[in-house]
């Protein structure tokens, strides 16, 4: 395991309020081969350094989603939909981005991770652990942790954020500042005794131990004893206390303790026992932040070091959306980060920090059927030609039919929850609905097709071509200078 001591926390009083929160949706490659694979280097251009990095991952955002995601914030404002453009989708630098695991030709959210953080490949359900390294084998993974970018940011005065909409100790935020050779080792009541017994650590352990400023999302359970509600084995467990009672730093359950927490020390957020609510499911009585609200409060937070920062900010639930086979909770959840995105170019200086908007992995999620121009985008197909003679039901603007005589949505998944059992029924619509797919799976499954990268700010002109994802790293740590060390 790489472990780092404590450095001396540098916060300055911030002397502005949060300001409200826009409230409108906003608008050369290697071949691997082998367990090892070799590493490509970012292009080189002459700019100027970094000095912070906010890198945005959309979980499960393929392509599709984006596409899908901007027609409908387009239509809840009115618009057709396909002429919008989300806020990220600006950005002057564009990539393709490969995402295979060194074992996986269709990857996880660990690997994936792994690869962003430490500028490596790895298995598929390791989080930093060398590709070498058989999964859930603690012994073979001692001392053959993969440094992340945020322990090389540490090592450079730099603080580190981290924010999820997901539980903190899930696989994309533990890659920020985590080592395991089992993406699951998130509770000690998750691991195996006897690879406890070894040395390993579960990642709510490993967070609490790791010298962050700020760490935002969800998972109390994970840090918390039988006795208090969580699952550690301990009954009188209590992580966030302990933790700030060792450094000073502030545990919030809710937005506004996360708001009142004092500038000058580091806060613990954890908003929910699990992952956070999805947007579709939040009342005006939920205590839980928003995605914009904690990008906010990190941009907040971290503006005033003068080393600048790290952080990483996952909307985790558009991959969970997906999973259910539920587009509309998935493109909800876009459109949210697609808000925090623009609510942190609209609040940093853009000649010192690099924003960088990518995903994971994609999703078997798919988006056809010869819909009309502005068609409803969660609802059924409806042809764009009146009077088309071709498809029934042209002529009155009545839904296409398919060849078993039943009406068909726009947005469907190859996998998943939804599939038809039997004689095909109506299809459901609207935001809640449970799209139809092809292969019955109790979850629908992660795409293994490519995904984007976007940048702006320094160091975004290296973004470019179809990469390999462990190459977006080494786009971060040229874009610092450390390259030039």
């Amino acid at each position: 395991m790489i472990r780092h001591s404590a450095r001396p926390r540098r916060r300055l009083a911030a002397a502005f309020a949060l300001i409200a929160l826009p409230l409108g949706a906003c608008t050369s490659t290697t071949n691997y081969y082998g367990t090892e694979p070799a590493v490509q280097a970012a292009p080189q251009t002459a700019e100027g350094k970094a000095k912070n990095v906010i890198l945005f991952v959309g979980d499960g955002m393929g392509i599709s989603t984006i596409t899908a995601a901007r027609i409908l914030a387009g239509q809840q404002q009115g618009q057709p939909g396909e002429e919008n453009s989300l806020s990220f989708e600006k950005f002057d630098n564009v990539a393709l981005v490969k995402t295979y695991n060194t074992d996986a030709q269709v990857a996880d959210s660990a690997g994936t991770a792994s690869a962003l953080n430490t500028g490596r490949k790895t298995r598929i359900g390791v989080i930093n652990t060398a590709p070498d390294v058989p999964r859930g084998d603690c012994a073979a993974s001692l001392g053959h942790g993969m440094e992340t970018i945020a322990e090389e940011a540490l090592e450079h005065g730099k603080a580190v954020g981290i924010v999820s909409t997901a539980r903190l100790t899930h696989a994309t935020p533990a890659a920020v500042y985590g080592h395991n050779p089992d993406r699951n080792w998130e509770s000690d009541a998750d691991m195996p005794p006897a690879q406890q017994a070894l040395g390993c650590t579960d990642f709510a352990q490993q967070l609490v131990a790791f010298p962050f400023d700020l760490a935002l999302g969800g998972g109390s359970r994970k840090f918390l004893g039988t006795g208090a509600g969580g699952e550690r084995t301990d009954p009188a467990a209590n992580l966030p206390s302990e933790w700030a009672a060792r450094t000073g730093g502030t545990f919030a359950a809710d937005t506004q303790a996360m708001r009142k927490a004092p500038l000058d020390k580091p806060v613990l957020g954890l908003f929910s026992p699990s992952h956070m609510t999805y947007q579709l499911d939040r009342t005006p009585d939920t205590s839980e932040p928003t995605l914009t609200e904690m990008t906010a409060e990190s941009i907040r937070r971290l503006s005033d070091d003068p080393q600048g920062y790290y952080l990483m900010i996952e909307g985790g639930r558009i991959d969970h959306g997906h999973h259910m086979g539920k587009a509309g909770y998935a493109l909800e959840e876009t459109i949210e980060f697609a808000r925090a995105i623009q609510y942190a170019v609209d609040n940093t200086d853009p000649d010192e920090t690099l924003i960088l908007v990518t995903a994971d992995h994609s999703h078997v999620f798919t988006i056809a059927g010869y819909p009309k121009r502005g068609n409803p985008i969660l609802g059924l197909v409806h042809p764009p030609v009146s009077g088309d003679e071709d498809h029934p039901g042209a002529a009155n603007d009545e839904p296409l039919l398919a060849g078993d005589g039943q009406p068909y949505t726009t947005l469907g998944y190859a996998n998943g929850p939804g599939a038809v059992k039997g004689e095909r029924g109506e299809p459901e619509t609207g935001a809640q609905a449970q799209q139809q797919s092809l292969v019955p799976l109790g979850s629908e499954t992660h795409g293994g097709e490519d995904v984007a990268l976007f940048a702006t700010g320094p160091g975004s002109q290296r973004v470019r071509g179809v990469i390999e994802q462990n190459v977006i790293e080494h786009i971060m740590r040229a874009a610092f200078g450390w390259d030039e060390e």
